[in-house]
């Protein structure tokens, strides 16, 4: 038997929207709706097996109900633009599944829907599952068709044929239009007769069967109903008529175009890298065969195996221009090393490590040379081959060219920055990927030195083979500054900074899991005095009964097995009564026993006593770093309970301290100098807190009348103008309508004219050339700015408006930390850079150091790039992290 799923698209896509958090990828886009979309269609092909497949959407907001009823839809207010940049997205996820999706002018999705089930029921040999958020779909139900109904989220369904609408309403699917016709339905704009809900029109039904029935014996009815219903006859018909699917739409579509095949792995993977869905990128296999590639080409590896052969390498190594360090593992401070292979124009050698590992005066000739600052190599990811290398002992130098850096600089929202994504892309010599060599997951296994040694050779050879043409580039996009005078140089003072660590108190960090702990069992007697009642507070179902049964608190949202208990549903419950705020605190300092404290003492390498973090300078497109093993830029500082977990983090000789220097508004700054705005640059240049100048700007009030909520009104405005907030994503900031947050919008841009100059400037240079810029060159490509699409251009508006600003803020404090590293050698001062955390530097500092490093510290990061308003930096110092903010 054959099996149809037919979707609504823009009903599964605004209910994925809603019941997910905002969440973005590193280039900033929106991804809630299509990472939503993407988990209900997996567990479709999962547990449905269809052999059909379409998702119908609506083709525009004006469609033939229209003609007859011009308020059709009229109350629904403006979608997102956060949700709105995703509808294209969504429908290059479904290109990617390699399922069908349709849209016709005039018509909704529900009515391609109904006419496909009406084909469908006439063939009578294919089963049918509709899957929608929209209750008028179930007139639809019928021996053949199921409609899956999603709840307030999307991750579980409620499904109905007819037998189940009988045995909830009563009716059949036929009348569930009549139910629409009486109720009418408060989304869709359909007036119903006023005063008839759900309850009354069912008894109605029930009694008379159909609209029609109700309005022909009007007279058996009593009372206001009976007035109701005459009076508003014609809207019953009307509504009744506005809520039934047409079901002859003219569709040009045979039964072989929506057959579903199946994914497209290639197709598919390269879509949640672009979505940055790392977790479903894991649980899926993506591989692909090497079938129809181009041959490897020929290249000489030689495989280093005994001391004769370091001779001959030994030899070689004047000549050798580029090299590749293998490891196996993802953490570089923990990975598994392999070799490293070394590229000459005559042959390229394969080194295992243990050879280079054995002591022996040719290997300890190797070591040296890889220490050696007096040459030129090229390289993929120096970064991690100095991390790797270090806990070695061996100090990696004479890198000059990094071909990764190179091809995140050329284009930072560029998936494939592999080694053998980025041949592809120069037209050189075809390179497998590692998991095609490698495998990956549990099928990990290091092959035969054989096809070990020439696929590490060949990586090499790559490496040198980009180096030239990726130069070219650089030069071509006056990129020759920020590659090498601070990306490059970057790759080596976080690979010193990871390697050095930061110490960790571990007893303080216990203690301070066992304080949490009592503190956990003290709110957890609070929770079981206000409930009235012990019981499981981890447990959902539990928590469920006690807050919705017994306590007999509004329902916000079920679930499959049900009430949900979430944070968003807590946080509505909150005002209701005092043990739903017990329970938000218990949850808050159960995650930090469990993330902070037992995540970090898992984190502490034993030989150390410390955390090594490991940065990538490769992930945001930004151009910000991002911090893994542990997440260093990620501790909490919202709750006093959490700050207090910087209070672990110590220096790691005695008499030291922590020092912290942390810049003070950059985006703002960097936004000031950017726009030349008059009022933000007065505000900056004359040193005034400026969220109160803000908010005395935009509510024309003097200092003395700005109060706390103003400010906090102004603060969310200043830093959300920084990141092209819409009027939606501020109104969910501060609690307001989007009416409230669009005419604060419109207020500050009336104000800070230079700053909406700014924009307007930037969006029109990003449309002429295809990019933007930082002030030190580095660039960001927006190819959708010129789309036709509202939504996707949309988006690279806002991108073109807020990466200026982002990216030279994150430019700054990277040059900060190069110059700030040079400083501290040519000063020949003991103190260490530890760390970066957004905008912030943490050292640790001898004491003798601390008035110095005071001075020096804040001179650097103050001066590391002239702008026409001040940089401002706060340092601080104390015995640890926390003291010292």
């Amino acid at each position: 038997m054959s099996k149809l799923i037919l979707i609504d698209g823009n009903s599964i896509a605004f209910r994925a929207f809603y019941a997910l958090p905002l969440l973005s990828n590193s280039s900033g886009l929106h991804t809630n709706a299509v990472y939503g979309f993407t988990t209900m269609l997996l567990k479709l092909l999962e547990e449905q097996k269809p052999t059909h497949f379409l998702v119908a959407f609506d083709a525009g907001k004006v469609t033939f109900r229209h003609k007859d009823y011009a308020e059709y839809k009229g109350g629904r207010a403006k979608t997102p633009p956060e949700l709105s940049e995703q509808f294209p997205l969504v429908r290059d996820l479904i290109r990617s599944f390699g399922m069908a999706q349709f849209e016709l002018e005039g018509y909704e999705a529900d009515d391609i829907i109904g006419t496909l089930t009406r084909m469908a029921d006439e063939r009578g040999d294919i089963d049918v599952l509709v899957v929608t958020g929209d209750k008028d779909m179930l007139q639809l139900a019928s021996d053949r068709v199921t409609i899956a109904l999603t709840r307030k989220g999307i991750s579980e369904v409620d499904l109905y044929d007819k037998a189940q609408i009988k045995e909830k309403y009563g009716l059949t699917p036929q009348q569930i239009i009549d139910l629409k016709g009486l109720m009418g339905d408060a989304s869709d704009n359909i007036p119903g007769i006023p005063g008839v809900g759900e309850k009354t029109a069912l008894k109605l039904l029930h009694e008379f069967e159909t609209v029609e029935g109700v309005l022909a014996n009007s007279a058996q009815l009593k009372g206001k109903m009976k007035e109701k219903v005459e009076e508003h006859a014609a809207d019953a018909r009307m509504s009744k008529e506005l809520a039934t699917i047409y079901r002859e739409v003219p569709l040009d579509t045979k039964w072989e175009d929506i057959a579903y095949t199946g994914y497209d792995g290639q197709a598919l993977g390269d879509m949640f890298r672009k979505m940055e869905f790392k977790s479903l990128l894991e649980k899926m296999d993506f591989s692909t065969s090497d079938a129809g590639q181009e041959e490897q080409a020929a290249i000489e590896a030689v495989t280093v195996q005994d001391r004769e052969g370091l001779e001959k390498l030994v030899q070689a190594l004047p000549q050798v221009t580029a090299i590749h360090v293998e490891a196996a593992g993802d953490n570089p401070h923990t990975a598994e090393m392999i070799g490293i292979a070394l590229y000459t124009e005559a042959a390229c050698y394969y080194l295992p490590f243990e050879l280079l590992a054995s002591g022996s005066a040719e290997a300890e000739a190797v070591k040296a040379w890889l220490e050696a600052e007096d040459k030129q190599l090229s390289v993929y990811d120096q970064h991690r081959a100095e991390i790797v290398l270090s806990w070695r002992g061996i100090q990696l130098r004479g890198t000059s060219f990094d071909a990764l850096l190179a091809a995140y600089l050329l284009d930072p929202t560029e998936s494939a920055l592999t080694l053998n994504g980025l041949t592809g892309k120069y037209g050189l010599p075809y390179l497998k990927a590692d998991e095609d060599v490698f495998g990956k997951g549990a099928k990990f296994q290091i092959p035969s030195i054989d096809i070990l040694s020439d696929f590490m050779c060949r990586k090499a050879a790559a490496v040198q083979g980009l180096t030239e043409p990726m130069k070219r580039d650089l030069d071509a996009n006056d990129m020759h500054r920020l590659f090498y005078e601070l990306e490059q140089p970057l790759a080596h003072v976080l690979a010193s900074m990871e390697e050095k660590g930061i110490q960790v108190d571990t007893a303080g960090l216990k203690q301070y899991g066992a304080e949490l702990g009592a503190q956990l069992e003290k709110i957890m007697q609070s929770i079981y005095d206000a409930a009235g009642t012990e019981f499981n507070i981890n447990s959902p179902k539990q928590l469920g009964e006690i807050l919705f049964e017994k306590l007999e608190l509004p329902t916000i949202k079920k679930t499959k097995t049900g009430y949900s208990t979430d944070a968003e549903v807590l946080e509505k419950l909150e005002p209701y009564h005092p043990a739903v705020g017990h329970i938000l605190h218990y949850r808050s300092l159960a995650k930090l026993q469990s993330t902070y404290v037992e995540g970090l003492l898992k984190e502490v390498r034993g030989e150390t006593g410390k955390v090594h973090t490991y940065y990538k300078q490769t992930i945001a497109a930004t151009g910000r770093l991002s911090s893994q093993y542990p997440n260093l830029q990620n501790i909490p500082i919202r709750l006093e309970e959490g700050r207090k977990i910087r209070k672990v983090f110590v220096p790691s000789e005695p008499g030291w301290s922590i020092l912290t220097a942390d810049y003070s508004q950059i985006e703002l700054r960097v936004l000031a100098h950017i726009s030349q705005d008059e009022k933000l640059m007065e505000a900056f240049l004359h040193d005034m807190d400026i969220h109160t100048k803000t908010a005395m700007d935009v509510f024309g009030v003097s200092e003395s009348e700005v109060d706390s909520n103003m400010r906090r009104q102004a603060k969310a405005v200043n830093f959300g103008i920084v990141y092209g907030i819409s009027d939606y994503g501020l109104s969910q900031n501060l609690n307001i309508t989007r009416k409230e947050a669009a005419q604060f919008i419109e207020q500050y841009f009336a104000v800070f004219q230079g700053v909406r100059q700014y924009m307007d400037d930037i969006v029109k240079q990003a449309r002429q050339n295809g990019y933007v810029t930082t002030l030190l060159q580095r660039r960001r490509y927006l190819p959708e700015i010129t789309a036709s699409n509202f939504n996707l251009r949309s988006f690279a508006e806002r991108t073109a408006m807020n990466t200026p600003i982002q990216g030279t803020a994150a430019d700054i404090i990277k040059l900060a930390m190069v110059q700030m590293d040079e400083r501290l050698k040519r000063d020949g001062l003991q103190s260490r850079m530890l760390l970066q955390v957004h905008d912030e530097l943490v050292f640790e500092v001898p004491e003798h150091e601390i008035e110095t490093m005071k001075i020096t510290v804040a001179e650097v990061m103050e001066s590391a790039l002239k702008l026409d308003v001040p940089l401002k930096v706060e340092v601080d110092a104390g015995s640890n992290w926390y003291e010292a903010k």
